[in-house]
């Protein structure tokens, strides 16, 4: 279908724009009315906390979503921003728990994993999001009916490393995942004709060019080439996974990547449920649930935790 009518008829806002240009007031100032969905969204009623576990890296951040009903699942989420941008304040990270604590009743703990910056690279965030499982799976969550793994872009590929480091060391595995829009390739494979066409009419701001890709690989792993299985997990063995609920993005240059992991899944024998957000951009849990699709891509979410 075409682009969610609320964002195609503000795209004029964004009308030629590059993430170099933001500097700019004006064209920040743009970027930003973009940015803003129909209605305020309103806090959930859940407790949230924050806290700090010891990592292998020195001290990890968590918060946790706890609902006012007795948890009767957990899950650990992780946000995106291409291994080097995001925080436990973004949308994709305190919007997605928050909401997800309250329609499933879950457990929801977001860790604040170091990011691809002043040298930091892989395995260093990884290593962060395993350190905030095991204490979810051993700790807080030992005993719940449920336990996911969840995240979403770069989030989603650090999701689904640390379930794969699970099965590799014989831990106790997640009991499903829950991955939107995963960036758990490179190169990324190409889009359909007719997708690459529709897309032609988004904003640079919008899209991923090759160029983004190669830079973001290269700045998280340090190259390009011969990189680790769990960097990029596309390219590891996948069998041994537990249920896998596949969040894909319409308008997404990284959609190829979750159709290809759908493929690789199902392939693999691990059981996938996928659910098309259509009319939609890559981030798109990065808004509220003022979006309609936002909404169904969150309860489809929560309908799995349930």
């Amino acid at each position: 279908m075409p682009l969610d009518p609320y964002l195609a008829e503000r795209l004029h806002l964004l009308a030629g724009m590059t993430f170099a240009d933001l500097a700019d007031p004006d064209a920040l100032a743009r970027f930003v009315e973009f940015a803003q969905d129909p209605t305020e969204w309103t806090q959930p009623d859940i407790a949230i906390d924050n806290r700090e576990i010891a990592g292998p890296h020195g001290p990890v951040p968590l918060r946790t979503y706890t609902p006012r009903r007795a948890a009767t699942s957990a899950m650990l989420w992780v946000h995106g921003g291409g291994f080097l941008g995001g925080d436990l304040d973004m949308p994709e990270a305190h919007v997605v728990a928050s909401e997800l604590a309250a329609r499933a009743g879950a457990l929801v703990v977001c860790v604040d994993y170091r990011l691809a910056t002043d040298g930091v690279r892989y395995p260093v965030p990884l290593d962060d999001v395993c350190a905030a499982w095991r204490w979810l799976r051993t700790g807080p969550a030992a005993d719940a009916g449920r336990v996911a793994l969840g995240g979403a872009s770069a989030g989603a590929a650090l999701a689904l490393s640390t379930a794969l480091r699970d099965r590799e060391e014989a831990l106790r595995p997640a009991d499903l995942l829950l991955l939107a829009y995963p960036f758990a390739h490179f190169p990324v494979p190409a889009l359909d004709g007719a997708t690459a066409t529709e897309m032609t009419a988004l904003p640079p701001t919008m899209r991923f060019s090759a160029t983004d890709i190669e830079f973001m690989v290269h700045n998280y792993v340090g190259r390009v080439t011969d990189l680790p299985r769990d960097a990029l997990p596309g390219a590891a063995p996948l069998h041994g996974l537990p249920p896998v609920h596949l969040l894909v993005s319409e308008y997404d240059d990284l959609r190829p990547s979750a159709e290809l992991l759908n493929r690789q899944l199902t392939a693999s024998d691990v059981t996938v449920t996928t659910y098309l957000s259509a009319g939609m951009p890559h981030g798109h849990l990065n808004r509220t649930p003022a979006l309609a699709e936002v909404d169904r891509s969150l309860d489809f979410f929560a309908a799995a935790l349930r």
